[in-house]
């Protein structure tokens, strides 16, 4: 069967259409007030909206890129058909149930905790058939401390661990965020080579690799548990100034023409923007929102970056040219763009209008993600256009 030959088909049709469900009820609770039970349940409309854009929408982005990549790596076969459907319905299943209020929260939990450590199992067996260990490690810790963030968030609103929705959070935001920093690295400068002919590749630093990891490392542990702590501010500082310098070592000469190359170069800036904000939010005594930062993170970086990986993935593995996106792609990245601009900096200049400016910031985000879903859906639940498998 065609839409489950390959992780990336399943998965990121269920995202957009999951993107999209979610948004409307958030827009629905900002806007109007409505009160679905289910919020409750999660501790809130807040909880649930963290929860489900970070371990309902995000990682299932995460899934089908790295199921599908893995496969690419190691030209050893991920899970597909009757394996990547049950897969898929340990992903959707819990985000059906957790509707229901005769379904206890402790099932939605075990499920939703399930697919995540699955999702280990199916990335990292290819990579350990391969013997490529240290890819092994990079991705069973990331995924492995995904599931472990989404069973705290669970344990919180349970009662078990009175901070454990807002760790849990956070947590999941700062893997997905080093998941992007990490596949920045190694996959931006080979598809700016494609596009561009431009080898940034040769100016790899040894030193901002270990930069990057051990001071993100330090800044997000402190974020989690002493988000007071001067180490924030200090660390998120270092982070901006080591990532400007390796976007300015990614930034070209005709980067501007190529969309599939400059929605991923955006991405990665609103991370930077993300490590400023939080900088300014620790010390500027309330003038800044910690929510600009977090939502510069997920917005803005997490949401930019995954719905251009996921038009470039559909394009590439349907059989179609990634380097010529169709013009309405464009579009997609400008809106989706645009509606972080809104959420992050909307309110900074306007702080009596936030509310207004966070339900105004998901009409780009819906129209971005309703034109992903006409125009690439049936991409996805279709053969490849040259015939090839997958």
């Amino acid at each position: 069967m065609t839409f489950f030959a390959l992780g990336f088909r399943p998965f990121f049709v269920g995202a957009t259409l999951y993107a999209l469900f979610a948004s409307v009820v958030w827009l629905l609770v900002l806007s109007f007030g409505v009160a679905p039970t289910v919020l409750g349940r999660f501790g809130g409309p807040f909880a649930w909206h963290g929860h489900e854009m970070v371990f309902g929408y995000g990682l299932a982005v995460v899934a089908g890129f790295l199921l599908t990549a893995a496969k690419n790596w190691t030209g050893v076969p991920t899970v597909v058909g009757t394996r990547l459907m049950l897969l898929v319905g340990l992903w959707f299943l819990p985000r059906v149930i957790m509707w229901s209020g005769l379904v206890p929260l402790t099932l939605v939990a075990a499920l939703d905790v399930s697919f995540g450590a699955a999702l280990v199992w199916c990335v990292c067996r290819p990579l350990v058939v391969s013997g490529q260990w240290l890819q092994v490690q990079i991705y069973m810790s990331k995924l492995g401390f995904l599931a472990v963030c989404n069973a705290v968030f669970y344990l919180g609103l349970m009662g078990y661990y009175s901070d454990g929705v807002r760790v849990g959070l956070y947590g999941g935001v700062y893997l997905i965020v080093a998941l992007i920093l990490t596949l920045g690295r190694r996959v931006f400068p080979f598809f700016i080579l494609k596009a561009l002919g431009v080898d940034v590749a040769a100016g790899k630093s040894k030193i901002l690799d270990y930069l990057s990891l051990a001071v993100f490392l330090t800044f997000a542990i402190a974020d989690i548990f002493a988000p007071d702590s001067i180490v924030v501010p200090a660390t998120a500082i270092v982070l901006v100034a080591v990532h400007v310098i390796r976007l300015s070592g990614w930034y070209v000469h005709g980067v501007w023409r190529m969309p599939m190359v400059w929605v991923l170069l955006c991405g990665y800036a609103w991370l930077i923007i993300g490590f400023g904000l939080k900088a300014a939010a620790s010390v500027t005594e309330g003038l800044v929102s910690p929510y600009a930062a977090l939502h510069a993170f997920t917005y803005g970086g997490i949401g930019v970056t995954t719905i251009g990986m996921m038009v470039r993935v559909t394009l590439g593995h349907t059989g179609r040219r990634a380097s010529k996106p169709p013009t309405i792609a464009v579009w997609i990245f400008l809106l989706i763009n645009l509606g972080a601009v809104i959420r992050v900096l909307g309110p900074l200049g306007w702080a009596s209008a936030t509310a207004s400016m966070v339900s105004l910031s998901l009409i780009p985000w819906l129209l971005a993600f309703g034109a992903f879903a006409v125009i690439f859906v049936p991409q996805l639940v279709a053969p490849r256009v040259d015939g090839q498998p997958g």
